[in-house]
């Protein structure tokens, strides 16, 4: 398994070494490379088994730096960058040819973002490169929010893990870019849309896709347990699986269930509140997916808010039927 701890100068000359580094954010974890090396980017495609056409985010200690990778940035993002930076806010921009075509999957346009975590923007400043990190885990398996859940399935493939702690905000970061003149969120994550709108006015919502993604995280079928995850009515999905004699356990927002044993029912939060849930929302996923349940039960959150985020997530993992 992998190695656990604080030290930035050991990460540093790992990646410095053209190898692989689990690194904290406020988002999720992320398992990060040098960049601008076309073979570190390409080990993390390889230690995720992540298809080649889903394209990565670069993570730099400031708004500063992001010009040495951009060709320009629209006056509209630059106020998101200002407002938001550190924080959960990708921008998707026209970069330089000193991008590596790998971590664009061959498009005209990268992801970046300062991430909001004092471990890793310490890194950052030390490294002469950005580091592509998408989040730490196999491809299309449930995001990690602790060094542990990195540990636990990718801690043999890597050498070192910096430990952060446990992520403050628990989801990806919200992915937003222009066509045009208009303004676009690729991704719903951990800003919530009234936030960037309260800067830059109404924007388009234009989420995944089945292939070929614009920006990075938006497959169809994603962040996924490797049980069967069914999403609708709670009471209507417990009595259909308790008629069945199928074992379960439920994911809810707040709601018990007296017939079902508690260990069998996890809740987001028990006060409803929805940045909460959030938090827990991928670590809960884990937690009833190492269960002994062969079916997990859940339901969609309140729609507004980070309860958007969340089902967008919800509803990736879902298992079709």
């Amino acid at each position: 398994m992998a190695a656990i701890g604080k030290d930035i100068w050991r990460a540093k000359k790992v990646l410095d070494a053209g190898k692989l580094v689990a690194i904290p954010t406020e988002t999720v974890y992320g398992l990060a490379g040098n960049a601008l090396n076309p073979v570190a980017v390409a080990s993390i495609f390889e230690t995720k088994n992540r298809p080649s056409f889903d394209p990565l985010i670069i993570h730099v200690a400031s708004f500063l730096e992001v010009e040495n990778y951009v060709v320009d940035i629209p006056t509209a993002l630059s106020r998101l960058a200002e407002q938001f930076w550190p924080g959960p806010l990708t921008l998707l921009l026209p970069r330089k040819n000193n991008i590596p075509d790998i971590v664009t999957s061959g498009l005209d346009r990268v992801a970046v973002r300062v991430p909001d975590h004092p471990l890793t923007l310490e890194l950052l400043a030390q490294v002469d490169f950005p580091l592509a990190a998408p989040s730490a885990n196999p491809f299309g398996y449930i995001s990690p929010t602790s060094p542990q859940h990195v540990d636990a399935q990718l801690g043999e493939k890597i050498s070192y893990i910096l430990d952060g702690g446990k992520c403050k905000v628990g989801l990806e970061s919200t992915i937003v870019g222009m066509e045009g003149d208009e303004i676009v969120v690729y991704r719903l994550g951990g800003l919530e849309i009234s936030e960037v709108e309260r800067i830059v006015g109404q924007v388009k919502l234009q989420s995944h896709s089945s292939s070929n993604p614009q920006a990075p995280g938006l497959l169809e079928s994603h962040y996924a347990p490797s049980k069967t995850f069914l999403l609708g009515d709670l009471e209507t999905l417990i009595a259909e699986h308790q008629r069945q004699g199928i074992d379960f356990a439920v994911l809810s927002l707040a709601q018990t269930f007296p017939e079902i044993p508690m260990n069998n029912q996890l809740l987001l939060s028990p006060r409803a509140d929805l940045k909460e849930a959030a938090t827990h929302l991928f670590s809960a996923m884990r937690s009833l997916d190492e269960s002994n349940a062969t079916v997990i039960l859940a339901e969609l959150m309140p729609d507004k808010g980070l309860g958007k985020a969340i089902n967008d997530r919800l509803r990736r993992a879902a298992t079709k039927r």
